[in-house]
């Protein structure tokens, strides 16, 4: 019964140091994009031909 107290003690510290891993990385800026904002005004224009839509004339000549 005891080894489940060691094992429980040992993963929790393994987890706490995962996490504190996690947290400098994230504030270091590890996880941040740097690629999408150079290549995002190439797809700019494509989004928009999506969203325009096409003005119908509803006068009848």
């Amino acid at each position: 019964m005891s080894v489940i107290y060691i094992l429980l003690t040992i993963s929790i510290c393994v987890a706490v140091v995962f996490f504190i891993a996690f947290i400098v990385a994230v504030r270091s800026g590890q996880y941040d994009d740097s690629y999408t904002p150079s290549v995002r005004m190439l797809f700019e224009d494509e989004l928009k031909k999506e969203t325009s839509k096409p003005i119908k004339n509803t006068k009848k000549p």
